[in-house]
């Protein structure tokens, strides 16, 4: 009887590694109602200004077994730059700044993710007012996975970065407005439920 038992933990042993051996890649799309992406820079030196982009798209590749292996491409939709105050929005969307006119998306693809302790690195390719630059987003999650009502499975992740604008063309208000831009995203990602063969 022993000797069953322990053949037969040995077996399950042996499955659940070849499970997590061959296990793939699941891709996640961004949920935009629940995702934003924020930012803030120095005006006159003494204060700080602050406003989001309200729509992000784009999918993420979570691979868990190696996180390394995982990739993210974001959209995000620069015409709804949103700072509390309608004359400056007017402002940003034009050519003095995002030109959303003939830039209407900010984008990152990431090239690499690296582990950084509890964090992660993740490079790419920033595109922003038809500039690509590199860029390091630094990321917090993903968070374990939560299934709503529906059997849909969610997951979460904050990223930022610091960036010059001036690397990307944006050089309007150049006595008032800081060179160095904080970046924070907040990204919700979703998982459809399966859906059973009738």
């Amino acid at each position: 009887m022993k000797i069953m038992k322990l053949r037969f933990l040995c077996l399950s042993l042996i499955a659940c590694f070849a499970v997590l051996a061959f296990a793939k890649p699941s891709t996640w799309n961004v949920d935009p109602a629940h995702s934003s992406a924020g930012f803030s820079v120095r005006h006159m030196g003494i204060s700080n200004v602050k406003g989001h982009f309200s729509k992000v798209t784009g999918t993420v590749v979570l691979d868990d077994q190696d996180i390394t292996r995982s990739s993210v491409d974001i959209s995000i939709d620069a015409t709804t730059v949103d700072t509390g105050v309608s004359m400056r929005d007017g402002d940003l969307k034009g050519a003095n700044y995002f030109d959303v006119a003939k830039y209407p998306t900010i984008t990152f693809k990431s090239k690499g993710v690296e582990k950084n302790g509890d964090k992660l690195k993740v490079n790419g390719d920033l595109t922003l007012h038809g500039v690509t630059k590199p860029a390091t987003l630094d990321v917090d999650g993903p968070s374990d996975a939560i299934t709503d009502p529906r059997g849909n499975s969610h997951r979460g992740f904050s990223a930022s970065t610091r960036l010059n604008r001036h690397d990307f063309g944006v050089d309007g208000g150049k006595m008032a407005v800081g060179e160095i831009v904080q970046i924070d995203i907040d990204v919700e990602v979703v998982m459809p439920a399966a859906k059973t063969a009738k």
